[in-house]
């Protein structure tokens, strides 16, 4: 055990630790003083923009997303770096269009605003299908990757998994959401130093950024896959089985709009908000971070190809998600390799807290309050924390069950579970603020139908991959299963929108009055585009993006 770990990494690491749960008694202030449920839910609702968005971008940067994306560098599956740079244009729409109706309507939860503009039945859809979500895709996900990295340090699987979720569910329970955003805040600092540094090491160990390229194109040149331009093309043609420039412009927002702007997991973080104002400018901050992966997770991945093509390292292209935890434990000298190690923890632990308070949140705003209205601002505290302890059992408890559907790279699951998931609650949540006639009827059909069309694409597909279903290529669902899963998201949103509208006109609108808080209100005062710092800072942020697109593309160094 810890065979690659020395005494000062280890020192690096329980300091670590000690601060990180400092950090979250501190958070979690005088008992006596707390606000209950604003306080542990919404941590007060008084954050301001730099937390919210330091936040915003370290629950979001967890281990599955690190191992995932670095793997995806070193297997030169660049295209999925698109999700992380699309994200940074989804939260502008979170921080300019969704956030003002949240914080309007003074909501603590997602469904709890779709009760608002739809009905109860909307509501508790968006409850359960969000719950189940986070426990066999976050949580569990979250907990299989960090267990990945554990294993790479030599310690085993469930040692390493059951000290992180137990730790993590610890200061969840303990603080609430301040202690998340405030732990959160420090992590995704952590998180960033330890990347740079595994970033900086690697290339000074290849002899620089031409020598690493030199060592790929070897490579490729002996085995002709992958081609050294694939692991900088941001993008593939439309007949790209894995990764087609159509499906990532058009059909991967989609899935960006649901996480980032409807999941409580995300919109958490701005719901905790002063003002408007600090909710809109963290989610730009949150979307300055975000252009970040593309050079501290992805591109570590491709030095590790390099450094094992080199013979520097050792590990197997069948489990390209363990690049970078290698990278860490097996090259990167003692103090470097602890500090490295403690943002790999960092981010687990983000992730996790955030997953923890998300589901315990939900299921007391959602369930337990909806049971018992007159519960005491004590009694919904604690319920809040008995339920953060319940998941963490039984999220261990789906490891067993997860490990043995892992069939391919950690990220590309999360995306495709996401993209059956993400069509119908992005088109009701989106057509529902800009159309007053969209009405309740319409919005639950829509929400069920697109689930059980989601839910039948993952399930008929995981059934053919363990070959307990044989389909015809021919055949309809053949046809059904040959859709790319990012064009699948796309016709299932255009499918779900067109029946959104079709129920809703064939029905009665909602009273304008029930509206008024959670519609597009018709302002004479606005007509000319006001040049505030927020909107400066709005169109600087689009324009980097466009940079990335293309500095990686056939026009820039992918060429």
């Amino acid at each position: 055990m810890l065979s690659n770990i020395g005494v000062w990494d280890i020192t690096i690491l329980v300091i670590y630790f000690g601060i990180i749960l400092w950090i979250a008694k501190w958070a979690s202030g005088n008992k006596e003083d707390s606000n209950g449920p604003v306080d542990y839910f919404l941590a007060g609702k008084n954050q301001g923009w730099f937390v919210i968005g330091a936040s915003l971008f370290a629950s979001n940067i967890g281990s599955e997303i690190i191992l995932g994306v670095s793997g995806a560098g070193a297997r030169a599956n660049m295209p999925m770096a698109n999700f992380e740079i699309l994200a940074s244009l989804i939260l502008i729409l979170l921080g300019w269009v969704f956030v003002p109706f949240y914080l309007r309507t003074g909501v603590y939860t997602m469904p709890e605003f779709l009760e608002k503009r739809y009905s109860k039945a909307c509501r508790n859809y968006l409850s359960v299908v969000s719950i189940l979500a986070y426990v066999i895709t976050k949580i569990s996900l979250i907990i299989f990757a960090g267990a990945l990295v554990f294993e790479t340090m030599g310690i085993s699987f469930w040692t390493g998994a059951i000290i992180t979720v137990v730790a993590t569910g610890f200061y969840t329970v303990l603080g609430g959401l301040k202690a998340v955003i405030y732990t959160d805040m420090v992590q995704a600092f952590i998180l960033l130093i330890g990347t740079v540094a595994v970033t900086w090491f690697g290339l000074y160990q290849l002899g620089g950024w031409d020598q690493m390229i030199n060592i790929i194109t070897t490579a490729s040149e002996k085995t002709g896959n992958p081609p050294v331009e694939r692991f900088f093309n941001l993008w593939r043609p439309m007949s790209d089985t894995e990764y087609p420039w159509t499906g990532m412009l058009f059909g991967a927002p989609i899935l960006g709009v649901w996480y980032w702007c409807t999941d409580q997991y995300i919109v958490q973080r701005a719901l905790s908000a002063k003002n408007v104002l600090n909710a809109r400018r963290g989610a730009l901050f949150a979307g300055f971070l975000k252009l970040l992966p593309v050079f501290i997770f992805f591109i570590p991945g491709v030095i590790a190809y390099a450094l094992l093509q080199n013979g520097q390292i050792s590990f197997s292209m069948d489990n390209a998600d363990q690049a970078l935890p290698t990278m860490i434990t097996n090259f990167l000298p003692v103090g470097i390799k602890g500090l490295a190690i403690a943002g790999l923890l960092a981010a687990l632990m983000s992730s996790l807290s955030s997953a923890f308070n998300s589901s315990s949140t939900l299921l007391t705003i959602d369930f337990y309050q909806q049971k018992r209205p007159n519960a005491s601002e004590k009694e919904l505290v604690r319920f809040g924390q008995i339920a953060t302890s319940v998941l963490v059992i039984i999220s261990l408890g789906w490891i067993p069950f997860m490990k043995s559907m892992m069939g391919g790279g950690i990220f590309h699951y999360l995306q495709n579970v996401q993209a059956y998931i993400a069509p119908p609650i992005a088109a009701v949540f989106l057509f529902g603020l800009f159309y007053k006639w969209i009405n309740a009827r319409g919005a639950i059909i829509t929400l069920w139908t697109g689930f059980v069309l989601g839910i039948l694409r993952l399930v008929t597909e995981f059934l053919r991959n363990e070959g307990m279903l044989v389909v015809s290529k021919n055949s309809l669902f053949g046809i059904f299963l040959g859709i790319n899963f990012l064009h699948f998201a796309l016709y299932l949103f255009l499918f779900c929108a067109g029946l959104l509208m079709l129920v809703s006109k064939m029905g009665v609108p909602q009273s304008m009055e029930k509206l008024q808080l959670v519609t597009f209100q018709k302002d004479a005062s606005k007509g000319k585009i006001k040049w505030t710092k927020d909107v400066i800072i709005t169109l600087v942020l689009v324009v980097l993006v466009l940079l990335i697109w293309i500095i990686f593309s056939p026009l820039g160094i992918g060429g």
